[in-house]
């Protein structure tokens, strides 16, 4: 019997070590994480001690940390995807050095914010003169596929593995050349040789010694399966200054699946979280109109996607957000978007991550916006920028900052709320008037058709007056700011939410009762 109960232990414990890989470690009333993309960490740390924390999100994902090209854009702008071109695994970039990213981390977590970094393991640059300048004091030569900062050199990337005629993928449905061959054009690195992991490990093991809670990890498709488990299972455990012993980094595996691809999301969930691009897409169409909102009732599982605790959701991200591909949704349709977050943020399934952007100009050739490339707002001498504040605290200075709208952060609120709850009382009038409650703790309606949505519903709460918090909020002194709701002891209360609204969604929940 001891021996036996030996053997469990070990189980249960190599069952948590497993699972910890898909626990983002957020505090239990914090159940969404936000990309603060491009945002300086001192930036990031003061928003969290400042908002984030006092409206429940629970992490925060930050652009890539490595030193990494410097490319001045026609003299007169950086683009964003320069971060995503390394030259070493320095921490030294845009948005600040070492000191700045251990501080940012400490205060974040200080105040109950988990930092999730960006990595980028599967390439270096692409084609640069040599000279081309960095964001640090490294050196490389891209043509000699020397970068001494790590270092590597020739020995380490996959070209002798590539075997299309250009060196780069040819043909998507092809896994081989996905993984061994450059995309597009950037030095692919090869994981399955033990000193390119060993330099990666060691690069991903001195972000967790600094209290990182996580990673993402770019172009994740690109990368053998099991080059990857091989990387994060030798991975230390979290820094016990803000971890219990023994706690797996949290990981997301970035792989955008297409339907004739060879390469699925499925096959990377195995060894942790992995972006379900579908979901955002398919909200994108239905409200969009391609699609009937009654449509939505099992979205997840049912129509094809990753089991829900294996999936990182969202509407938008970096990347389909400047194509738009697919009808995905972006802060250019703000109705729809905020309509389509409280719906994700209010439907349980997978962990949910907030898009947070800065604005650009869009200009169109060919049906392609020629401005996608554009970085962050800037000054003359290439610096970012920091985010200012409207008085209802929304961003100015060409930030966007979704996360700040009223409509997000509350719904951030009502996800928390309702946590450890399920679907239940599905409603909808056969077309695009939906409504849904989570448990017994939140209830969301939404209209997304050309008529008044006016209607008695079961909203499974217990019986009083309840604050929307999609149209203002409850006020400290015990009012509604927009919209209220009155349920009566049987749990139904009169729904309405007019087709010439701003917002076309409402939602209450146990918190929100006067």
């Amino acid at each position: 019997m001891a021996i036996r109960n030996i053997a469990l232990i070990v189980i249960a414990l190599l069952v948590s070590s497993t699972h910890a890989q898909w626990d983002p470690h957020v505090l239990e009333n914090r159940q969404a994480m936000v990309h603060l993309f491009e945002w300086k960490y001192p930036d990031v740390a003061k928003e969290c001690e400042d908002f984030l924390a006092p409206k429940g999100y629970g992490g925060v994902q930050v652009s890539p940390s490595s030193e990494c090209v410097a490319v001045y854009q026609g003299q007169v702008q950086r683009p964003w995807w320069e971060r995503y071109q390394p030259v070493s695994y320095k921490i030294s970039s845009r948005s600040g050095d070492e000191g700045s990213f251990r501080d940012m981390v400490a205060r974040c977590n200080d105040v109950g914010v988990r930092i999730y970094t960006d990595v980028v393991l599967n390439h270096m640059t692409g084609d640069h003169p040599a000279g081309t300048p960095t964001t640090g004091d490294s050196y490389f030569d891209s043509g000699a596929e020397s970068y001494p900062g790590v270092p590597y050199s020739a020995f380490d990337f996959n070209d002798a593995n590539c075997h299309t005629a250009s060196g780069s993928i040819e043909d998507y449905s092809d896994a081989e050349q996905v993984r061994n061959c450059k995309l597009s054009g950037m030095k692919d690195l090869n994981q399955g040789k033990d000193y390119v992991r060993e330099m990666i490990m060691e690069y991903l093991n001195r972000l967790i010694s600094y209290g990182v809670a996580g990673f993402r990890v770019d172009a994740s498709k690109h990368m053998w399966p099991g080059d990857l488990e091989a990387i994060f299972s030798q991975l230390d455990d979290l820094s016990t200054d803000y971890f219990p012993a023994g706690t797996r980094p949290f990981v997301v595996f970035e792989v955008i699946e297409g339907e004739w691809e060879s390469i699925k999301a499925i096959d990377y969930a195995g060894i942790g979280r992995v972006t379900e691009f579908k979901y955002g897409r398919e909200l994108g169409h239905s409200f969009r109109g391609f699609n009937q909102l009654k449509w939505l009732r099992n979205i997840g599982e049912d129509w094809g996607m990753l089991p829900r605790h294996e999936s990182l959701v969202f509407i938008d991200n970096h990347d389909n957000q400047r194509t738009e591909s697919n009808g995905v949704l972006t802060f250019r349709v703000d109705k729809w978007y905020k309509m389509a977050t409280a719906f994700m943020l209010g439907f349980p399934y997978g962990f949910t991550r907030v898009m947070s952007s800065y604005y650009w100009d869009q200009y169109f050739e060919g049906g392609r916006d020629i401005n996608d490339w554009t970085g962050p707002p800037q000054d003359t001498s290439f610096d970012i920028i920091s985010p200012s504040f409207n008085p209802d605290g929304s961003c100015a200075n060409g930030w966007i900052c979704e996360h700040r709208w009223r409509e997000i952060y509350n719904m951030v609120a009502f996800r928390n709320v309702v946590h450890g709850t399920d679907l239940n009382d599905w409603w909808d009038n056969g077309n695009n008037q939906i409504a849904f409650c989570r448990g017994n703790r939140g209830f969301v309606a939404i209209n997304n058709e050309g008529a008044d949505l006016k209607e008695t519903l079961q909203t499974c709460l217990a019986e009083g007056t309840y604050c929307d918090v999609i149209s203002g909020s409850k006020t400290e002194a015990g009012s509604c700011t927009g919209k209220s709701v009155q349920v009566d002891s049987s749990g139904y209360g009169y729904i309405e939410i007019l087709n010439s609204e701003y917002d076309g969604a409402l939602a209450i929940h146990m918190d929100s009762k006067l």
